[in-house]
């Protein structure tokens, strides 16, 4: 089917509404995208015809609960190319995946063994890892990034060594777009015997991650990235880490028998899915998936690389505006400053012109000091945004500058 973006758009009710008389243009995807009805309507199936809690009940309701959720995490086994269903544990969302990996490689980290990551890191890829180095006493190490916001390779490589326990680094930096390498930068740690874990966050909504290839320890994402519902996201591990990792709760579900004496824990997944999960994010989940794949990734790929050279081309041409983050590799995200110009400031002006985008640090705060700035307004395109909304930032950009200069 031929890519028709007025079509995919009649898919996404929010994209019909205005936003102070004007109509919207959302612009924050590197935060969230929108959610096609497909989505929604499976979430309200869910809770209308079938809500039961799973893998509990013998009853009717239960089991559909249960085959939906499970057939789920098989759409997004096979989506990601992961060997095997039980290497995907269900999450609240990235930063829970993190946080769980941190918490278990408490167990194989001591006092002098060290952590990498990466200087593009969101927040969430940097505070979990400082209170498990203060924790066991392991130490932080940074990969610098270049100006143009590309990690500088030659140094990772200085960093590695025998004490490396654990590398960290993002697929796509969030702030700035940049696609780093992950394929080279995990290899290399393999072959000092350090454990990979891939923040997928930003990139599982514009590239097709294929796990087995890249050969990664650890990747986790989020669903309400990928066009699904918040609060649900997938931590991917190989089984034998899997099996390695301490449980990160204790609870119903991720038990196999419990007395006062002892207790014993279930096998993967389950032994990391304590509670009641998000049941209809899960299943929502699934269907977000099958739905950018009825799209196609190919697809979106082609149409947001157009925008982000639109984007750049035309948001260049506006005098004292500075893009961050112009390295080759990179994806539709424009994280950009007007000398002079708080990126606050912009960011309010071209809201009352019903244009949505991200001002400040977003979560990557040593990003911002590398650049020695407060922030940046930053604009981030979906497949389902258009030149014709291009058109319309750059013209409020420049209402913004003229008013505030």
């Amino acid at each position: 089917m031929a890519f028709n973006v007025q079509e995919i758009r009649k898919d996404f009710p929010i994209l019909q509404r205005e936003v102070n008389g004007k109509p919207l243009v959302y612009l924050d995807n590197a935060a969230t995208s929108q959610k096609p009805q497909q989505v929604i309507d499976c979430i309200v199936d869910y809770y209308s015809n079938y809500n039961a809690n799973i893998h509990r009940g013998v009853h009717t309701l239960s089991q559909e609960a249960t085959d939906a959720y499970e057939a789920a995490r098989k759409k997004i086994q096979q989506h990601f190319n992961i060997t095997k269903p039980h290497e995907v544990i269900f999450t609240s969302g990235t930063t829970h995946g993190i946080n769980l990996v941190a918490n278990g490689f408490t167990k194989f980290l001591s006092k002098g063994d060290e952590v990498i990551v990466s200087a593009l890191e969101h927040h969430s890829n940097i505070v979990p890892w400082q209170m498990l180095c203060e924790r066991t006493g392991a130490i932080l190490k940074v990969i610098p990034i270049e100006e143009n916001g590309e990690l500088i390779l030659s140094e990772y490589e200085k960093i590695l060594s025998e004490k490396t326990k654990l590398v960290f680094v993002n697929h796509i930096s969030n702030a700035l777009g940049i696609i780093n390498p992950i394929k080279e930068i995990i290899d290399k740690a393999h072959k000092n015997g350090a454990a990979v874990l891939v923040d997928g966050a930003q990139a599982c909504s514009h590239i097709k991650s294929n796990l087995q290839a890249l050969d990664v320890d650890f990747y986790v994402t989020s669903a309400h990235k990928m066009c699904g519902p918040t609060g649900v996201g997938i931590l991917y591990g190989k089984e034998e880490w899997l099996n390695k990792l301490p449980p990160y709760q204790g609870g119903g579900e991720m038990i196999d028998e419990v007395t006062f004496e002892k207790t014993t824990y279930a096998g993967l997944p389950h032994k990391f899915e304590a509670g009641t999960p998000n049941i209809a994010g899960g299943i929502a989940f699934g269907a977000a998936i099958d739905y950018l794949n009825s799209i196609g990734f190919d697809a979106i790929e082609s149409h947001e690389n157009n925008l982000l050279a639109y984007a750049t081309e035309q948001l260049t041409a506006i005098e004292g505006l500075k893009i961050y983050g112009t390295g080759v590799a990179k994806t539709s995200v424009i994280s950009f400053n007007i000398e002079g110009i708080h990126p606050y400031d912009i960011g309010t002006i071209v809201d009352k012109l019903g244009i949505a985008v991200r001002t400040g640090h977003h979560c990557a705060q040593p990003i911002m000091d590398f650049y020695k700035i407060p922030g940046t307004v930053r604009a981030s395109f979906a497949f389902y945004n258009t030149k014709e909304e291009v058109d319309a930032l750059v013209s409020a950009v420049n209402k913004a500058k003229t008013m505030l200069t």
